[in-house]
């Protein structure tokens, strides 16, 4: 896919010029993908003083991290009382209170590491489209404030004054989340990683993977590494000769315009909040720190349904904001997410010492720089509890390829529809 359009590629700060690994490494762990979950790991076991080096088959922040929308959101999609329902009372309650630290170990990272990524922690709305929509949140509400989290039910009212939007029943606010700017922020965990002593090499795609002799032996197209341990964080983007993940591929994508004018822009969010919608087919927008706008939505501008997501985009923009009809969205890129089957994050055994993190569901940026985060427990002390959902052996997603295109079929004529209608 060719990234041109991409605005994350165009105005990413924290550039570093990494090299292809071209020689034989010996460490203690072994790390592909350089995504959120891979360098967060591989900056977090660095400061540990443990050897790691990192490979990604194309450039930093090349899959999902590189193309998401860029909110920093507290917990799971699924509400913490379904969470509870899947792992039980004792895992979902570690999972919930884990993941509501998200968007703080993000903030924390960036301002202790001077990351250059337009973060604003603003909060974030999770606006109503109708009023099914509405009981939603009133019911995420309820939920969120039994535990203490300091989320914010707003009224149609109030959520028109916060987005500048007519068009919502009402919103729910959530103060600890934020936006940035993803591939910066992404770029600049490289720049920290390598700092802390970890090696990082770009355009060095995994052939094969294999154990032997008690240790991992990852061969490159010019070099390979040898390691005590290994991760493999590809999450959507796993390549062959890779575990294949258990999850269901969507994709997002995203247009955006070139920064608006003054005088349009003031009334848009004018708090810095991200906003998604409670649509089956989801939907999201906020502003960049140059006032342009992104919009984004489930589907794929290099599939079949490219038109109607486009005319979508354009019609969806005109009514969020009837000053913005006509606007041109130079900018669109698209994404993929690794969806579970409940909805929750993995990380599964891949061999001696091996483990995959990966299913997101679309929420990559907190959890998997937590999920990261905690692989260094799991390094240094052995220790199999050290994620917020427990290791557990391998599976193959079924009918993964089925329900990938009924994700793209629905998105598509969702969009047509949605395009026509006045």
């Amino acid at each position: 896919m060719a990234l041109s359009g991409n605005l994350w590629h165009e105005t990413a700060q924290h550039g570093a010029d990494l090299q292809r690994l071209e020689r034989s490494v010996n460490c203690d762990v072994a790390i592909i993908g350089a995504g959120f979950t891979g360098l967060s790991a591989a900056l977090h076991i660095a400061q540990a003083g443990v050897d790691v080096t990192l490979i990604e088959a194309e450039t930093i922040g090349h899959g999902g991290s590189g193309r998401n929308v860029g909110l920093v959101n507290a917990g799971l999609w699924k509400p913490p009382e379904q969470v509870l329902e899947t792992l039980g009372q004792a895992m979902g309650e570690r999972m919930n209170t884990m993941l509501a630290q998200g968007p703080a170990t993000v903030f924390e990272l960036i301002e202790r590491h001077q990351i250059t990524c337009e973060a604003t922690q603003s909060g974030t709305l999770h606006c109503a489209h109708n009023a099914r929509g509405w009981r939603d949140l009133q019911n995420r509400h309820r939920q969120q404030v039994a535990r203490d989290a300091p989320v914010t039910l707003l009224s149609a009212a109030q959520a028109a004054q916060r987005t500048g939007s007519t068009s919502f029943h009402g919103a729910l606010w959530d103060e600890r989340a934020g936006t940035i700017q993803p591939l910066s922020f992404t770029k600049g965990l490289a720049k920290a990683a390598r700092a802390a002593g970890a090696k990082i090499y770009e355009h060095s795609a995994a052939k094969s993977v294999r154990f032997h002799d008690g240790s991992w032996q990852i061969q490159t197209p010019a070099g390979q590494i040898t390691a005590r341990r290994f991760i493999q964080a590809t999450n959507a983007y796993a390549s062959k000769g890779l575990a294949q993940n258990a999850y269901i591929p969507v994709h997002y994508f995203q247009l955006a315009t070139d920064p608006l004018p003054e005088d349009l822009r003031t009334p848009i969010l004018p708090g810095g909040e991200g906003c998604w919608d409670t649509a089956q087919i989801m939907s999201s927008f906020r502003l960049d720190k140059f006032g342009r706008m992104i919009l984004g939505a489930i589907g794929n501008l290099d599939g079949f349904g490219a038109n109607s997501h486009r005319q979508w985009a354009r019609r969806k923009l005109a009514r969020l904001y009837p000053q913005l009809a006509g606007f041109d969205m130079p900018h669109s890129w698209t994404g993929r997410i690794a969806m579970t089957e409940d909805y929750l994050p993995k990380v599964v055994d891949i061999g001696p010492n091996a483990i995959s993190i990966y299913g997101f569901s679309g929420r990559g940026i907190g959890p998997g720089t937590l999920f990261g985060k905690c692989a260094v427990d799991w390094v240094i002390n052995d220790d199999d509890s050290a994620f917020p959902v427990a290791i557990t052996p391998a599976t193959h997603a079924r009918f993964h390829t089925a329900k990938a295109l009924y994700f793209e079929a629905g998105a598509s004529v969702t969009h047509l529809l949605n395009s026509r209608m006045p």
